[in-house]
């Protein structure tokens, strides 16, 4: 059903901490330079998981509804006025939307570093206010300029991960690195995951991933995405001396694991540690894990104030590289996905889920399994008939 036979549409909202609600809202007309989308699929991240559970994501809080959601692809539904012919978009056309608008005047996107745009206002995200609406509709009017269509050999369902491997790409042109690598990766999310597709697709003669849920290990291994894996045992969100210990720890098992042992050379330590927790001990232990002048990216969003070992980092010449989102990624992202090149990513889309049944893949998402024990690794939420599903 088109958006121009029907006036309203059903949309996820989170009101505060777990108070998701599914409501009734207007679909407005797509304005000067927009064109309208029917949202096919969302896929769920930490975020999102951070705005149903406490209503705020870091300190970021909610100050009115938000719907959430922003790893996205849909339909063309209409194409507003004066659309730049240029882009070549057209009713019909499958595409996945970027969703961060820039204000493309500051000096960061006149640098083409328009992810530090002071003015960003990033659709799920409560860091500007008013907030602005993320995909868990039916329909969005969203600026033509940040559509892009789907290669056609790629399945609608997956272009909700070309936000994620944008991500993983921004981190990995930043990490600059060579065929042959030996990359840690801290963190089996979708991020993580992808990191480790990516790396081994670039290369790299050694990927180690780690993580508290051995199921997402086991899924890393099973799509033959790393050489090894480490088990790190659960344990209290810790922060300060006390993180600085558990870290120190951690890095003496993982060096005494198996995966690590059996992997010729990584005694001296890693080419790259990708952190993607933004969870401080672990956040703490890359710095440690880093061999001699080398790098490590910290991809997770980790809390505003934290401790990090600077010291040996230093003394060691390792360098230390924030990541935040993206620039210029997108259409090489689709193209990835489309290629091939990084094996079964759509495996990654663990578990489908209607925009009515929404809250019960945030649940699943929480527990990190759904009621039958499987584990969720991307939890997929929209308009199941638009992908097959």
């Amino acid at each position: 059903m088109s958006a121009q036979s029907k006036s309203t549409q059903t949309a996820v909202v989170c009101h505060g901490g777990v108070d998701l609600r599914v409501e009734e809202r207007e679909i407005p007309a797509p304005k000067d330079g927009e064109v309208q989308i029917q949202v096919a699929v969302t896929g769920l991240c930490g975020s999102d998981l951070h705005y149903y559970l406490h209503g705020a994501n870091g300190i970021f809080k909610i100050q009115e509804p938000l719907v959430l959601g922003h790893e996205a692809g849909g339909i063309i539904a209409a194409i507003g006025p004066n659309v730049n012919k240029d882009f070549n978009l057209n009713v019909g056309d499958k595409v996945a939307m970027e969703v961060g608008v820039s204000c493309k005047s500051c000096k960061s996107c006149r640098k083409g570093r328009y992810n530090l745009c002071k003015n960003m206002r990033f659709a799920s995200s409560a860091k500007t206010f008013p907030h602005l609406d993320g995909t868990l509709r039916e329909y969005m009017n969203w600026p033509a300029d940040l559509v892009y269509k789907l290669p056609p050999s790629l399945d609608l369902a997956l272009a909700a991960l070309a936000e994620p491997l944008s991500v993983v790409l921004h981190a990995y042109r930043r990490a600059n690195l060579q065929p042959g690598s030996k990359i840690l990766v801290i963190g089996t999310g979708a991020v993580g995951l992808l990191t480790c597709a990516l790396a081994r697709a670039s290369g790299s003669t050694s990927v180690i991933a780690v993580d508290i849920e051995q199921g997402k290990l086991d899924f890393a291994k099973s799509q033959d995405w790393v050489t090894g894996t480490f088990c790190l045992p659960k344990g209290p969100r810790v922060s300060g001396l006390e993180a600085l210990t558990v870290a120190e720890d951690g890095w003496k098992a993982l060096k005494a694991s198996e995966a690590i042992q059996s992997v010729e050379g990584l005694e001296d330590g890693f080419d790259a540690v990708f952190e993607c927790t933004g969870v401080e001990s672990c956040m703490q232990l890359a710095p440690m894990a880093a061999a001699i002048g080398t790098k490590v990216l910290y991809v997770g969003m980790g809390t505003k104030v934290l401790s990090l070992p600077c010291g040996p980092s230093l003394l060691s010449e390792v360098d230390l590289i924030g990541v935040f989102r993206y620039a210029n990624t997108y259409p090489d992202a689709l193209s990835l996905l489309a290629s091939g090149k990084l094996g079964n990513v759509g495996s990654m889309a663990s578990h489908y889920y209607d925009l009515k049944d929404a809250q019960n893949a945030f649940e699943d998402l929480k527990r990190g399994k759904d009621q039958n024990g499987k584990t969720v690794i991307k939890p997929m939420v929209g308009n199941l008939s638009l992908i097959g599903k």
